[in-house]
């Protein structure tokens, strides 16, 4: 019967997960990206694999929203590379939010990997994963964020 359970809350998770993506959609579609209900199914599962990999839990929603949102209008992402960068945009969040300690929030680590990702990373994941915001999570264990000034990438070396 607990395992009936727990079945029927990840599919209710899952459903809501993609509910929130498909609303996405109205947005992101002004900047040419939208999801198919194939590509929001694997991003949601992926979702879980990330967490379950980070050692995380989420109630509520999860950070794919977010992320949609505050990267839809990158002049690094296209129609052909949305849902792969969706799901690294994902797992680097995950991976930072657990290397940071938690001190940032959801939504000053997604500025910080915006800004990055737009700025001198010019849409290289690789390097916002690699380089980037390991950067800002050394000054954040350093001494905060609260001693850290400008923009997140102001700190990064090349």
């Amino acid at each position: 019967m607990e395992q009936n359970f727990s079945l029927v809350s990840i599919q209710i998770q899952i459903a809501a997960a993609m509910q929130e993506l498909d609303a996405c959609n109205e947005l992101s579609i002004h900047f040419g990206l939208a999801l198919t209900g194939q590509q929001m199914l694997r991003l949601t599962e992926q979702r879980f694999q990330a967490l379950k990999s980070t050692g995380r839990i989420e109630f509520g929603e999860g950070v794919l929203k977010k992320l949609v949102i505050a990267f839809c209008d990158s002049p690094y992402i296209t129609q052909s590379n949305y849902e792969e960068t969706l799901s690294e945009l994902q797992d680097i969040f995950y991976y930072f939010k657990s290397e940071s300690g938690d001190t940032l929030s959801d939504d000053e680590l997604i500025e910080a990997m915006k800004s990055v990702f737009d700025g001198k990373a010019q849409g290289s994941l690789e390097y916002l994963a690699g380089t980037a915001l390991e950067n800002l999570c050394r000054i954040i264990r350093g001494g905060g964020i609260d001693e850290y000034e400008g923009s997140p990438e102001d700190d990064y070396e090349e």
